[in-house]
């Protein structure tokens, strides 16, 4: 089983993960820009896309979290101010959404996509580095291989449709055991570094501005000696 998969590193360092071009499901906006690296159970998908140019939708396909790397990506929502989304900022964008979207230079960014049969929450959601958090819930002691972490988050967006939660985490350091993956996850680190355990022993290390996305069930631990935020996606299918 995979890991994690690094879509994206902050040094420009070229990543190991396979990609295909191809889009997501049949109305997909970024049809001939998609670079998928993952799609599985509960019809999510994770990747990188480069743009430049305009779009408009009517209505859009489906649930996706962009978070920029590189240019600048203005999204205007029907009857909202344009969101302009430069590096290490992101947004959610609801699925039914009117948007007209507008790169004028190549702009690169990493996604997280979800199919979303019955909107429920329209527009778009931006994502910032100074995001409101909120004491959260912690980890258990028997998985703890150290102190128990002070966990915040700001959740920002949620579907319950299609088990969608999008937002910004942080916490004190901390070290885990391996252990299966409880969810799909897609990760940007905004602070902070960690060293992600595998079964064989191998240690992936990531650091601010990297990107990756662990499958459910994906035997991994987590070991960070610094405070970590990131920006996240969750969704968790039926075993």
């Amino acid at each position: 089983m995979t890991v994690a998969l690094v879509l994206h590193r902050a040094d420009g360092a070229p990543v190991s993960t396979a990609f295909r071009r191809a889009p997501f499901g049949k109305d997909d906006p970024f049809a001939r820009h998609r670079e998928i690296a993952w799609e599985g159970p509960g019809e999510m998908s994770a990747g990188r896309t480069s743009f430049i140019g305009e779009l408009d939708v009517e209505s859009y396909p489906h649930i996706e979290t962009i978070v920029v790397v590189e240019g600048e990506l203005t999204l205007t929502a029907e009857g909202s101010a344009p969101l302009v989304v430069g590096p290490e900022a992101g947004a959610v964008i609801g699925c039914g959404t009117s948007l007209r979207i507008e790169a004028g230079s190549r702009v690169r960014f990493v996604f997280c996509a979800a199919a979303c049969d019955k909107p429920t929450k329209r527009g778009v959601f931006p994502l910032h580095t100074d995001a409101n958090f909120t004491p959260t819930g912690t980890l258990p002691a028997e998985v703890l291989l150290g102190p128990v972490p002070e966990c915040r988050s700001d959740k920002v967006f949620t579907d319950d449709a299609a088990q969608y939660l999008a937002g910004a985490w942080d916490s004190t350091p901390y070290h885990r055991i391996v252990r299966a993956h409880r969810m799909n996850e897609f990760m940007h680190l905004v602070a902070g570094s960690v060293r992600f355990a595998a079964p064989d022993g191998s240690v992936l290390s990531v650091g601010t501005g990297d990107s990756l996305f662990v499958p459910q069930g994906a035997p991994i631990g987590w070991e960070s000696s610094d405070r970590v935020a990131k920006f996240y996606v969750c969704q968790t299918v039926p075993a």
